[in-house]
C-alpha cells in the first residue's frame, strides 16, 4: 500500500474517529469440491467468463494482481482479465455491480462504510487475509549494530541497547515526514519509552529523503534506529532487524496518535485489517476459484523481496510475476490446493 500519506500517513489519526471495524468474514475452509446441487456435472474451475482482477495504482497490490492472473491461468486454466483499480471505488463497485470479481489487497479499516456496505448487500466476501501479518508498522535498527543472529531486541530495552552501540552523544531515530501521523506516535512513543534524551528525531522532508538518510547510515555503518512500514523494498534491500514492539494497547495506542498526548504509554502500531476481496458469486459459481483465494495469503518479507526485484532496471510487475510462478511454486501451489494438475 503506497503508505505516503495513509497509514504512516494517516490511518493512525483515523483510527480515532473509524467506525467500528469492518465487517469481515474469512470463510475457514476452502469449498473446492461444492458442486451447486442437482447438477448433472460440475461447473468449468474458472467459469464461462473471464475472471476480472483488479490492479491497484501501488505496486504491492499490482504485483498480486498480476501474479493471480498468471497462477489462476496455469494452474486452473483461466482466462483472466486485469484492469485499473482504487480502493473505494472497486469496493463500491463490486458492492453494486459484482465487478471486478476479485481485489487481492483491500486495506478495509480505510474504507469500512463502503467496504460495511458491500458485505451488508451480500455482494462481496473476504477470503484469506493479504498478508500473513496484520501489523505493517514498527522500528528497525541495521543488523551491524550487533543483532544479526541474535535476539531481537525489544523497544523497551533501547535504552541500554543504544548505550552499548553509543556510549556518548545521540543517536538518530529517522522518523517520517512531520506532516505525517506516523511522525506524532514515534515522538509519543519515544518519550514513553524514555529516549528523548538518547535520540536525535529526524524528521525528512519527504519519502525520498527518508530512503536517502536511512540508505546513507546504513552505507556508513553509523548506529541509527528509524521507522519504516511494510511491504517495503527498502527492507529486502538492506540488513535490518525489526525491533520487537510489545503488545498492541488500544487506549495507549490512541493517545500515542495525539498531538496533546498528556502520559505517553508503550504500544505496538495498530494491526490493520488487509484482505482479498471476492464478489460471492464466485464461491457459487467457481468454488474452485473461490477456495484458491481463501488459501492465497503471503507473508510480508516475500513481497519486500518481490518488490526489490520490481525496482530492477527493466522490471514490471507482469515480469516479476512470471518471476514468481517460476521460483516460488512452493508458495502458489498451497493455494491452488489439490484440484490443480
Amino acid at each position: 500500500m503506497p503508505f505516503v500519506r495513509l497509514s504512516a500517513l494517516g490511518f493512525a489519526l483515523a483510527l480515532l474517529a473509524q467506525p467500528a471495524l469492518a465487517q469481515v468474514t474469512v470463510l475457514d475452509e476452502a469449498q473446492d469440491a461444492t458442486a451447486a446441487q442437482g447438477s448433472d456435472a460440475p461447473p468449468p474451475p474458472c467459469g464461462t467468463a473471464p475472471i476480472t482482477i483488479a490492479r491497484m495504482s501501488w505496486s504491492s497490490a499490482a504485483l498480486l494482481a498480476d501474479i493471480h492472473a498468471k497462477v489462476l491461468e496455469k494452474a486452473f486454466g483461466c482466462t483472466v482479465s486485469v484492469i485499473p483499480g482504487d480502493l473505494a471505488a472497486t469496493a463500491s463497485s463490486m458492492g453494486s455491480t459484482g465487478q471486478p470479481a476479485v481485489a487481492p489487497e483491500m486495506w478495509v479499516t480505510r474504507i469500512a462504510d463502503v467496504w460495511n456496505g458491500a458485505i451488508e448487500g451480500q455482494m462481496v466476501r473476504s477470503a484469506a487475509p493479504t498478508y500473513k501479518q496484520s501489523t505493517f508498522e514498527g522500528w528497525y535498527v541495521p543488523s551491524f549494530m550487533g543483532v544479526a543472529g541474535g535476539p531481537v531486541p525489544a523497544a523497551a530495552s533501547l535504552a541500554d541497547f543504544i548505550a552499548a552501540a553509543q556510549p556518548e552523544g545521540k543517536v538518530r531515530f529517522i522518523s517520517c515526514p512531520a506532516d505525517w501521523a506516523c511522525a506524532v506516535i514515534n515522538r509519543n512513543l519515544i518519550a514513553a519509552y524514555g529516549l528523548t534524551e538518547r535520540f536525535e528525531i529526524v524528521e525528512p522532508a519527504n519519502r525520498f529523503e527518508m530512503d536517502a538518510l536511512i540508505g546513507e547510515a546504513v552505507s556508513r555503518k553509523q548506529p541509527v534506529v528509524f521507522y519504516y512500514w511494510q511491504p517495503n523494498a527498502v527492507l529486502a534491500q538492506l540488513d535490518f532487524t525489526a525491533l520487537d514492539m510489545g503488545a498492541y494497547d488500544e487506549a495507549a495506542f490512541k493517545c500515542l496518535a495525539s498531538l496533546t498526548c498528556p502520559d505517553p504509554k508503550p504500544s505496538a502500531f495498530a494491526p490493520e485489517i488487509v484482505v482479498t476481496a471476492v464478489v460471492d458469486r464466485l464461491f457459487t459459481d467457481i468454488p474452485a476459484v473461490a477456495g484458491y483465494f481463501q488459501r492465497a495469503s503471503l507473508d510480508l518479507e516475500t513481497m519486500d523481496e518481490l518488490l526489490a526485484e520490481l525496482n530492477e532496471t527493466g522490471a514490471t510487475s507482469q515480469s516479476v510475476a512470471e518471476r514468481f510462478v517460476v521460483e516460488h511454486e512452493d508458495i502458489w501451489r498451497a493455494w491452488t490446493g489439490p484440484v490443480a494438475p
